[in-house]
């Protein structure tokens, strides 16, 4: 059974000083997630959040419908000029991720640390 998919933005701050958009997702990303990550990630202002991470570390599986939504998303947010790195990803994740190219829309970092001194 699927745990549905939450999500939720906080705004935080740089250690360069930027401000940052964090897409914090939870559960399940499936094709039952459209809302909870394209319909979050399209309540972002574009003019605004120019960084933007995307927090996976407490999603528990995500499938191939899931993963074309992350692609789609990542497509947006290039098209927007967005800069998106993505942490808390499983080492099975990382390599899936890598393996569908979503590394040339998104850098992958361990975690929240490395992502924001990335950036």
């Amino acid at each position: 059974m699927q745990n549905e998919t939450k999500a939720r933005i906080e705004q935080i701050t740089s250690p360069a000083g930027h401000p940052v958009a964090v897409l914090r997702f939870e559960g399940d990303i499936a094709s039952t997630s459209k809302e909870a990550v394209l319909g979050t990630y399209q309540t972002l202002p574009k003019d605004s959040a120019k960084l933007v991470l995307l927090d996976f570390s407490k999603v528990e599986y995500i499938n191939s419908s899931g993963i074309a939504l992350v692609i789609q998303m990542l497509i947006e947010a290039s098209n927007a000029g967005q800069k998106v790195f993505v942490f808390g990803l499983s080492p099975h994740f990382i390599k899936v991720f890598t393996m569908v190219g979503i590394t040339k829309y998104a850098g992958l970092f361990q975690g929240e640390s490395d992502a924001l001194a990335a950036l």
